[in-house]
C-alpha cells in the first residue's frame, strides 16, 4: 500500500510534468503549505530566478491565523509583488497540494488582484 508521501510525490510529479508542457514560457506561481503557514513564490524556470514571494511569515501577515483568510491574504500579496516585478500572467503549480481550501483561496485572491493564470 502506498504511503501518503509517496501519493503526495505522485501527484507532484505529475502537475509539474504537465505545466512543463503547458507553461509557454511564463513564470510559474508556486504554492507550499504547512500546518502553520502557507508560501507562494513567483520563479521564472529560465533564469532559475524567484521573481516575487510571500508568505504569512511576513511582517505585515505575522501572527494571523493558518486559515483562508491569512491565505487569501498571502494570494493578494503575491499578486502585488507580481505585478511590481513586471509579471502579468502565470501558470498555477498547486504541487502535490490538492486544489481546495487555503490553495484555492491563495489562487482565488491572486487572480482578484491581478495575476492572470
Amino acid at each position: 500500500m502506498a504511503s501518503n508521501a509517496t501519493n503526495f510525490e505522485r501527484r507532484r510529479q505529475r502537475n509539474r510534468t504537465q505545466l512543463k508542457k503547458n507553461c509557454g514560457g511564463r513564470p510559474r506561481l508556486s504554492v507550499h503549505r504547512t500546518n502553520q503557514h502557507i508560501y507562494a513564490q513567483v520563479i521564472d524556470d529560465v533564469k532559475g530566478a524567484t521573481l516575487a514571494a510571500a508568505s504569512t511569515l511576513d511582517k505585515d501577515l505575522k501572527g494571523s491565523a493558518p486559515n483562508k483568510e491569512a491565505a487569501a491574504k498571502v494570494g493578494k500579496l503575491i499578486a502585488e509583488r507580481a505585478k511590481a516585478a513586471g509579471v502579468e500572467s502565470v501558470v498555477f503549480d498547486r504541487g502535490g497540494f490538492l486544489y481546495h481550501g487555503r490553495v484555492k483561496a491563495l489562487a482565488d485572491a491572486a487572480r482578484d488582484g491581478g495575476l492572470n493564470f
